[in-house]
């Protein structure tokens, strides 16, 4: 049996494929290395993972995961997953691979990840060829839900926001600025923190005109700062995989028009396009 799982900094897709082809799916919590330690993330693993999991017959582990930028943060995730996995063969990569494998197989394109945290990169069918850092929540991310709710807050917080919404907001998070400030500074994973004022914003965004506009203002400047910096960028249809991009894909339509792309795909979860990449290179190695 082996497993494939596709780990976002709030949320990992798990999905195990049995001796029969069966496929099992299930969630646990996320596991970005920059926001978590090994034994957090083996104490997590061992309360979440399915009950009836037999964990001594799976054969390979195939993880990619958030964070994940080099050997050192992708240790910190193995350390784990060879503590639970003890018989499985491991296999850890970027989630920026998981997404490019998954929006692209092995066809050469663009692909990108908006979700929690933002990132990209050009994908020659087999790796990764370039890829501009998006250099995190707190210099970067931008089109992001932790870039959303930053925008969404700090409006919030100098009296910017409308009056209307405010109140929604108030009523909703019952948040004031020391709260807020609170979980930012002085508590864990403060960028899904941030993000998760991104589904106020989706419920919102059909009824308050800046709700749109915050959105918007983001993708336009990860368009600005990241997309438009690829070389001949424009060549490449725009392919994207996460909650954020999947959610407002309306208005990530119309900011890619404005910036000459074409539209190819905008999928939710990269889980079951990764699965079926891993099924068809395990046909092509063995034929």
């Amino acid at each position: 049996m082996i497993i494939i799982a596709d780990g976002g900094s709030t949320k990992t897709n798990w999905c195990l494929i049995d001796d029969n082809q069966k496929r099992i799916n299930f969630n646990t919590e996320g596991y970005n290395p920059y926001f978590i330690d090994t034994e957090s993330i083996v104490k997590s693993l061992q309360t979440s993972l399915p009950a009836n999991l037999a964990l001594d017959k799976i054969t390979e582990v195939n993880y990619y995961g958030a964070g994940v930028h080099n050997e050192e943060k992708a240790s910190i995730v193995e350390k784990a997953l060879r503590a639970v996995f003890t018989r499985a063969q491991l296999h850890v990569g970027h989630d920026l691979l998981a997404a490019a494998r998954a929006l692209l197989g092995t066809e050469a394109g663009f692909a990108a990840i908006l979700g929690t945290g933002t990132n990209s990169c050009l994908y020659d069918g087999d790796k990764i060829t370039l890829n501009i850092d998006s250099l995190g929540y707190f210099l970067g991310d931008e089109g992001s839900g932790s870039s959303i709710g930053k925008r969404l807050l700090r409006d919030y917080m100098r009296g910017f926001m409308p009056g209307s919404l405010s109140e929604i907001f108030y009523n909703t998070y019952k948040l004031n600025s020391e709260d807020i400030l609170d979980n930012l500074l002085n508590k864990p994973l403060p960028n899904r923190f941030l993000a998760s004022f991104s589904k106020f914003i989706y419920d919102n965004n059909n009824f308050v005109e800046y709700a749109r506009d915050v959105v918007k203002e983001s993708f336009t400047l990860f368009f600005q700062n990241l997309v438009s910096r690829y070389p001949n960028y424009q060549q490449y249809s725009f392919n994207c995989i996460g909650s954020v991009g999947y959610n407002f894909r309306d208005i990530l339509r119309e900011v890619c028009t404005e910036y000459g792309m074409s539209v190819g795909k905008i999928i939710r979860s990269p889980i079951d396009d990764l699965v079926e990449y891993h099924i068809k290179m395990a046909g092509q190695t063995q034929a």
